[in-house]
């Protein structure tokens, strides 16, 4: 039985107060994670913008991978 499977097999024994009480639990738990992830996207975002004002180029996914590649090459080099 997995944890899902086990928590909907004790709750069904509740109460309806009970099963709403844990449902405002969920909902809290869930509002709390979704806020947490809005504050971060929101810190991205901002620091982001404050980049791109002083000028910095950001990287692509394209450029990230040429960087990449050009460093394994430059490590690779040093061994030999």
């Amino acid at each position: 039985m997995n944890l899902e499977q086990k928590i909907l097999a004790k709750l069904r024994f509740f109460s309806p107060d009970k099963q709403k009480e844990v449902l405002n639990f969920i909902e809290f738990l869930d509002s709390k994670n979704s806020a947490n992830k809005t504050y971060l996207e929101e810190d991205l975002q901002g620091i982001r913008t404050r980049l791109v004002t002083l000028g910095k180029v950001l990287l692509n996914e394209d450029n990230i991978r040429k960087q990449l590649a050009s460093r394994e090459s430059e490590l690779h080099d040093k061994e030999e």
